[in-house]
Parts: structure tokens; sequence; C-alpha cells
């Protein structure tokens, strides 16, 4: 018999649901409990599907949210169902995905796909085939419902939709989306394509097979009214570019000519997708060739696109100028992320390919929009473009440029200094003979009365900051630095992170040429500590990082460590070992002992302790972690990395002062621990700060040379290039002071010799 409620139970339940959607929180917390109560009982999930889709009587919202808890129970608790609920369940979804309510259908489509992707789809294999028959329902609700559910089927389960183990039931599905390529709604139209869509970059046999139908099938719907239906065919074309571009040549003319339309849709999310095929074009070896003749219309509807949109203003509050005194949330401040100690950096001043491009500084500084829009989208194809055309981007551009950089309207204006900035990279060459003239009025731009002006001016400047520094100093240099501090100390919080960010790209390429301004550059980063919130202060540490790994030894002055030390060591000792502020803080340091060498000396032993301690806490929780990993979480070991990297710093600023340390501490068992490590980045830093213990102390290496040099043969794996390049430098170091000693290379002993240059050979 079809299972039935209890009446009692269900208005229980009703009234349950209804209290969920209170405001008050002590009603939350009791409804919490109950929940958990009632999951003991496996027909509470009959009840939840009950209301789901049979109770029409009742209001939307409610019945939503029984499928919603539902669609929770199953991702927690489905292999617990007895056979008889699960099945129920199912069949209702099947039997109701028609429901005359939009909300109802999606949300009993949500909960298909959860029961999907429990890996149901191989023990239901009615689904598929009922849910494709129920397309040719002459009702459109079962017709839009179905396809729904299949929608985010497909997007969910694209791989195994294409594998053997279901009968590749994507040969049946494909020719019979790319019918309803024609239906006379544009929902069921956009439904089609978009699950089309999710087979693209996986290059699907069934999808590569019916290539040419489904291509005709996209141009017959390149003018739909729909602007749904017109954002999935641009994703198409943008991806089929990307996997079958030898499919779309043929017509790429007419391509290019339709996306240049798009690119203007009135509606932005068909816009963003449209823009997003010509930064797809520009990775393509045939972009060149195929969009030369289109750039005088391209070119300026890429730059109308980085003007920021009115909603863009509203979300980045571009009308406040002063908000230095609103505290940070949370979600401001996004999570960052330690780059291990590289020695071939430090040592050699060599490029390692895997620190390239680790930190995209190419974006315009949108950083706290979230949100991948058209500003960014534009801005992105134009400067990818430059990098492709060069120089011959520049008379298209030119004569747009002087109307923008000097329009009255704040906003053009705003875009028009984006645009320099886009630019920089592949115009460069280009761009030298406007820069006198350019570089004064950006200048300028830093004192504009609009905030979001004075931002992308910081960011933009630094795009130019190498031609800046290869000019006379007096020429642009001074001026430059002279009004980007008074941007670190601008009342906009805003303004203050790309003036703080633009410093520290200046800060690279001017080096030692800031050694005569020193003084005045430290006045004003250790006066933007008592004024910075949160997040900004993150900046601030790399800013000063950046400075001592420019100016090294000249900052080893005592008038320069007492203006930095106070506020760096006060910081230090307000943070607690398990803030991740310790992060930027760490690095901060590990670059500013490394400059300051002997002057470290008054701060190092606190510091040295803290980090040894940092080291031993996160080994003794990975240990407590796998031994008992149902009990105890996984420690963050980006602590005991940025720790190791620290006392890196400590060891090649010191030098010999850095051996009482040393002697006092259990660093060499520890390190020991660290160089076995599973996570390559702690055995990275781990292999740099034996080399570095190796130069300025290699009385207290010596003895720990026998356990060493294995782990140090067994990581010359190419594999891990920075891995491998720390571990070869280690051995360098070690090799270099025992050929000092009498003999010492031949102590090594045969054997721990044959164990270094074994995984050499097989590395090599």
């Amino acid at each position: 018999m079809e299972w039935q409620p209890d009446e009692q139970g269900l208005q229980q339940v009703l009234q349950l649901l209804k209290d969920s959607q209170s405001p008050n929180t002590v009603t939350q917390r009791a409804v919490q409990q109950k929940l958990e109560q009632l999951n003991q009982f496996p027909d509470f999930n009959n009840y939840l599907i009950f209301v789901l889709t049979r109770l029409r009587t009742e209001d939307e919202p409610t019945r939503s949210l029984s499928g919603l808890i539902l669609k929770n129970n199953v991702k927690a608790h489905y292999q617990n169902f007895p056979q008889g609920v699960a099945d129920f369940v199912k069949q209702e979804c099947l039997n109701n995905i028609g429901d005359p309510s939009p909300l109802i259908r999606a949300t009993i489509g949500i909960l298909i796909t959860t029961i999907a992707s429990k890996g149901e789809l191989q023990t239901w294999p009615e689904l598929l085939p009922q849910l494709c028959n129920l397309l040719n329902s002459e009702d459109y609700n079962t017709c839009e419902g179905s396809f729904g559910a299949l929608q985010k089927i497909c997007e969910d389960s694209s791989e195994l939709l294409d594998s053997d183990a279901l009968n590749r039931p994507l040969n049946i599905m494909i020719p019979k989306f790319l019918q309803f390529f024609k239906h006379c709604s544009p929902k069921i139209r956009s439904h089609a394509i978009a699950c089309v869509n999710q087979f693209i970059i996986g290059r699907a046999q069934a999808l590569m097979d019916n290539i040419d139908t489904f291509i005709e099938s996209l141009f017959a719907l390149a003018a739909d009214e729909d602007s749904e239906v017109r954002k999935n065919v641009c994703r198409a074309l943008v991806m089929l570019l990307e996997v079958r571009i030898d499919r779309l040549i043929p017509h790429m003319h007419s391509i290019i000519q339709y996306m240049l339309q798009r690119t203007q849709d009135p509606d932005e999310n068909v816009a963003l997708e449209a823009c997003e095929f010509w930064l797809t074009l520009a990775e393509q070896p045939i972009c060149k060739e195929m969009l030369s003749g289109h750039l005088v219309q391209l070119i300026p509807i890429l730059v109308n696109g980085m003007k920021y949109s009115e909603i863009d203003i509203i979300l980045l509050k571009g009308d406040v100028e002063e908000d230095e005194a609103v505290p940070d949330s949370d979600q401001d401040i996004k999570p960052r992320f330690h780059k291990s100690r590289t020695v071939t950096l430090q040592h050699e001043g060599g490029e390692d390919e895997e620190d390239e491009d680790i930190e995209d500084d190419d974006d315009d500084d949108d950083d706290t929009l979230s949100d991948w829009n058209l500003r960014k989208c534009s801005a992105a194809a134009l400067d990818v473009l430059a990098n492709v055309f060069r120089d011959e981007l520049l008379p298209h551009l030119l004569p747009l440029l002087k109307g923008l950089l000097f329009h009255p309207d704040w906003v053009i204006k705003e875009s028009g200094i984006l645009v320099l900035g886009a630019i920089a990279e592949g115009c460069m060459q280009g761009m030298i003979p406007y820069l006198p003239e350019l570089i004064p009025h950006l200048i300028q731009c830093l004192c504009d009365k609009k905030a979001l002006v004075r931002s992308i001016a910081c960011w933009t400047l630094s795009r130019y900051a190498h031609w800046v520094v290869s000019q006379p100093p007096d020429s642009y240099l001074k001026p430059l630095m002279t009004e980007l501090l008074k941007r670190i100390l601008d009342g906009n919080k805003r303004v203050q992170e790309a003036a703080c960010s633009a410093f520290a790209t200046l800060e690279e390429e001017a080096c030692t040429e800031l050694v005569p301004y020193l003084s005045f550059i430290l006045d004003t980063l250790v006066f933007a500590f008592g004024k910075y919130q949160h997040k900004n202060l993150l900046i601030l540490y790399d800013a000063i990082g950046t400075l001592a790994d420019s100016v090294g030894h000249h900052l080893n002055q005592p008038e320069y460590i007492q203006k930095l030390m106070p506020p760096l060591i006060a910081k230090w000792n307000e943070l607690k070992d398990e803030d991740k502020d310790l992060f930027p803080l760490l690095e901060c340091l590990s670059s500013v002992a490394t400059a300051l060498q002997s002057g470290f000396l008054p701060y190092c032993e606190p510091v040295y302790q803290r980090c040894v301690t940092l080291v031993q806490k996160t080994l003794a929780q990975a240990m407590m972690y796998n031994q008992h990993p149902d009990q105890y979480e996984a420690p963050d070991k980006d602590f005991m990395i940025v720790a190791l990297d620290l006392l890196s710093g400590l060891a090649e600023g010191l030098g010999a002062h850095v051996e009482q340390l040393v002697a006092r501490s259990n660093i060499m068992t520890l390190l020991f621990q660290c160089m076995q490590d599973t996570m390559p980045e702690v055995r990275q830093s781990s292999f740099a700060l034996l080399g570095d213990l190796t130069k300025a102390c290699f009385l207290h290496v010596k003895p720990c040379i026998a356990e060493f040099m294995p782990i140090l043969g067994l990581n010359l794996n190419p594999e891990f290039i920075s891995v491998c390049n720390n571990a070869t430098w280690a051995i360098g170091e070690i090799s270099m002071q025992m050929a000092k000693m009498k003999g010492g290379l031949k102590r090594l002993g045969f054997m721990q010799v044959l164990q270094i240059i074994n995984p050499l050979q097989r590395g090599l």
C-alpha cells in the first residue's frame, strides 16, 4: 500500500516548517533541535516529500522549505534511508516534476539532482529515460520542470553521462536536446542550450558527432529575443572557440560581427558572456589574422565597457570619500596564501618559473567587487589584445584616450586611466613618446576629488613604474613617490590599498634608488600603522617587507631601525599564535631581518623562540591528527611554513650571531621532521632553512648530516621544481662546508653519496 501520513504528525511537521521561517533566534534554535530529533525517524522524510509534492493548499515557501530540508537530509543521511523511503521520495519527485509552481518545480529539480549525485544515477535507471520522455509532454510545466532537472544533472554529472558506466545516455540525450532549440518557449530553448553547453569543454563524443547540427542550431538562435537564450548562445560560441575552432573558422567573420553586437547587448549578462569571446580568441594563434580588420570596431566597444556602471558605483560606495574610520568586516578580507621561500630567488637573483604569475597584479583595482563584471572583462580583453597586437593597437586607441583622460565626467576620466593601465604591458614601446606628458597628468590625478579616480591612478602609475625609474629621479620618481606616500595616508580605505600596492611595485622597480628617501618613506609607512583598518594593515606589511627586500642592508641604520621596529614588534606581541594575520607579519619580519642583519639582534630572541614554538605546535597537531583523524582537526601548515621562512631570514640576516639561538633550541630535531613532511611547501622551506643554517652555523648542522643527506637526495625530483632547487642548494652548501674540512667529503661515506646521486640521475 502507498504510504499515507498520520494527520497529527503532518500538523507537527507543518508547524515546524512555519516556525523555521521565524526571525527569532530562540525559535530557530528550538527548530534545529526538533529537526535533529525527527531525523531519527526514517519516515520523517516521507512527511517532507509529502508536504512538497502533495499539499498544494499550503503556501509555496513552506512547501519549498520542506523540500530543501529533505535535500539536506539526502546529502547527509541518504545511505541510511530505508529502501521504501528512498523509493517513495524518488517516485514523488518524478510524478510531480510538472507542478504548476515554478518554485516547487525548481525545488524538486534540486532534490532529484542531489539524489543523483549520491551515486544514484547508476541505481536509478529509470530517471534519465523518464525525464527525457517527459520533455515530450504537451503540458508546459512538465516539460519545463523536466528540463530544469536535466540541466542540473548535466551540470553536476557531465563526465558520468559521457561514460560507459551508464551506457552513454548522451547518445540519446544530445540529439533530443537539439530538437528543443526550436521550441516556442524561450525558457525551454534556454534550458536546451544550457544542457548541451555542459558537454563542450569535455568534448563529449555524442556532441562531437552532432557538432555541425549544434553550430547551425546556434546560428539560428543568434538573434533570439530572449536575453537568457542569447547569453547561452554566446557562452557556447566562446567554449567552441576553445575546443572546436576548426568548425568555427569558416564562419569567423560572421561570428566576430555577431559578438561585436552582443558585447554591446543591453543586458549586461549577455554583454559579459560575449566579451569573454575576445579574451578566448586572444589565446588562439589565428587571433591576429582574424581580428586585424575588426579592431576599428572592437576597440571603442571594449573601451566603452570599461566604464563603471551605476550599480558598480553603488556597490563600491563610490560616493563615500572618507571611510578610514569604518572598521572592516571579515568578508572584506580575502584569504591569502603564503608563498614558500625559494632559494634560487633569494640567493642567485634568478627567476623560478613556478613562482611567476602567482599573483595577478594586472587586475584593475576592483578587488572588493568579487563578481567578474563587464568592466573587468573588457579591461582584461584589452590587456591581452595589447599583448597580441602591441603598438598596432595604438592608432585605434590614442584618438579615444585624449578625450577620455581629460573628460569633465569623472566616470569617463576614470575609465581612460584604466585603459592606459590595461595597455601598459603590451604597448609600452609605442607609449614611450607620450609618457613625459601622461605621467605628470596621472600624478595630478592622484589628487582628484573622487576616490575611485585616485585609486585607479595609483594602479595605472604602478604599471609604468619601470619607465619612471629609468628616467632621472627628479623628473618623475620623486614627484610620484611623494604623491603616492600622501595617498598611502588617504582618508579613503580603497585609495590607501591601491597606493600601498602601487608603492610596493615602485619599490621593486626602484630598489636602491629609494635609499635617499628612506627616512621620509618610513615616517609615512609607520604613521599608517596607527591609521589603517584590518585589511589594509595586511597590505602595509607587504609594502614594508618589499621595501626591506629592495634596499637591503641600507635599512640597517639606527635611525631607521628605531622608526620601524617598535610598531612591528607591538603588532607581533598583539597577535596570538592561532591568528592568521601572523602570516603577512612573519613574511614582513623575514624580509626585515634579512635586510637589517646585525641590526635585528635586539629583537631576535623572542622572534626566534616564537617561530620554533609555531613549528613545534604544528608538528604536534599534525601527529595527533594523523593518529586520531576523527578526534582532531588537521593543522594549518602555513603557520609552520612562514615560521620556517622567518627562521631562514634570521639565519641569513644574523649570520654567525644565530648560533647561540640554535644551540639553545631543538630546531635541528624539528627540521628533521619538517624535511620529511608530506606537503611539498613544508619541505621547500625546510631545505631553505637547512641551507641558511649550514652557512650561518655549520657546527650544529654537521652532526645531523648522515640523517639529512638521504632525505635531501630523495627530494631531487624535478616534478616539484622549487623543492628540488632548494634541496640541491642545501646539498651544495653542505658540500662546500665539508670541503673546507680536511677530507670532509670522504667522511660522508660511499653509500650516502650514492643515495644522493641515484635520485638525481632518475630526475635527470
